[in-house]
């Protein structure tokens, strides 16, 4: 008997990794993940977007409409950031895989980091100011960005 043909990628086992990941997140309306993962193909950050430690998150609020301080902007840190800020080890030359493509700040965050690669799925704001300063940003740096299909087949919605 042979191996087992039927593996799924290097690709789709992190991006499967940052749609779990995601499930912390306690943001009604988007759930975020992110991993990042060093040349030997290890994992060394991962995160997901809700409120910095600490905060209670029954405190503050959630929406995403009203002025800046009631709305959830002013609080949440963004699943690539948490990666960042829980990563083991220093980040150059890694890459990060996240499940929706960064906005400018956390653009900014990965270009300090030294990340060189950022492989994500989906792009539903790539009209927005905020995505396109990031692409921008992430260009000018050398960062190779890579979109990669939805294809991770593993159902997790029974969590």
């Amino acid at each position: 008997m042979g191996k087992r043909l039927n593996a799924i990628s290097w690709d789709e086992y992190f991006m499967g990794l940052a749609h779990l990941s995601a499930f912390r997140s306690k943001d009604p309306s988007t759930q975020v993940g992110a991993v990042i993962v060093d040349p030997n193909k290890r994992i060394v950050g991962i995160g997901y977007n809700g409120f910095p430690a600490g905060i209670s998150d029954d405190e503050f609020p959630w929406e995403r409409e009203g002025d800046f301080l009631h709305s959830k902007y002013a609080y949440v840190v963004h699943a690539e950031l948490n990666a960042i800020l829980n990563a083991t080890r220093n980040l150059k030359d890694c890459s990060l895989y996240v499940s929706l493509f960064p906005c400018n700040e956390c653009a900014k965050a990965i270009i300090q980091a030294g990340i060189k690669e950022v492989v994500y799925e989906d792009d539903k704001y790539a009209e927005t100011d905020a995505v396109l300063a990031s692409k921008s940003m992430l260009a000018q740096a050398g960062i190779t960005l890579r979109k990669t299909p939805k294809r991770v087949s593993v159902e997790l919605k029974s969590l």
